[in-house]
């Protein structure tokens, strides 16, 4: 089993090929590294990735400027999730994050301290808010897994439904006429749901799983 101390040697001689003198357990701190005249460096240890990492992190910034966290390097895609997560969760707390590889000791720094300025993604954003714009209603609750929420695009495919379970196999066009859905011929075509089957050339019949769809969603109106 993995302990904090484990990854002592290797952050120690890191920080000492830099110059650094080194010494565990001061104060508060886990790791206390000190140059001649500069701010000193603190490193916080942990055998994962937790939020009392960041707490301790976020304390030792009463201490010092620059603080760092580090954690045993991972295997897998998993590990790889979570350590961008955590790279961007430190960026914004203003704290620096190290992974140790422990099976030779590699030190590896992933982010640096500092201050952080998100910036906003606009192409994020724009589809935020015409998410926000096509959807009708407010039918999903906050806090709701994302498997099985409605959303605009579902919404759609609900008018369609309903139309096809009314009317019958119609074309995209008499769809897009009746619904207002203006790809209804592509949303069918598509099919994410496994709602709709084409029956003949452009011309599109709801299948059981669109009507239990129905069933489960009601038609948007």
């Amino acid at each position: 089993m993995v302990k904090e101390t484990d990854l002592y040697p290797p952050v120690k001689s890191y920080l000492e090929a830099q110059g650094y003198e080194v010494k565990a357990e001061i104060g508060a701190a886990d790791i206390v590294a000190l140059r001649p005249g500069e701010e000193p460096v603190i490193v916080e240890l942990k055998t994962r990735f937790s939020l009392a990492l960041f707490h301790q992190g976020v304390e030792r910034l009463a201490l010092a400027d620059i603080v760092y966290l580090a954690v045993p390097r991972g295997r897998g895609r998993a590990f790889q999730k979570a350590l961008k997560a955590n790279v961007k969760l430190a960026r914004r707390l203003g704290l620096g994050l190290v992974t140790v590889r422990l099976s030779d000791g590699f030190v590896e720094v992933h982010c640096d301290p500092g201050p952080y300025s998100p910036r906003i993604s606009k192409p994020k954003r724009q589809r935020l808010l015409r998410e926000f714009a096509r959807r009708v209603g407010d039918p999903n609750s906050g806090g709701a897994t994302r498997v099985g929420l409605v959303t605009a695009y579902r919404q759609d495919a609900l008018r369609c439904a309903a139309h096809l379970a009314r009317c019958g196999p119609s074309t995209g066009r008499a769809v897009k006429a009746a619904t207002g859905v203006e790809k209804a011929t592509e949303l069918m075509r598509a099919d994410h749901y496994g709602w709709f089957e084409r029956v003949a050339t452009g011309v599109y019949a709801l299948t059981p799983k669109g009507a239990e769809g129905l069933e489960t969603y009601g038609d948007p109106g």
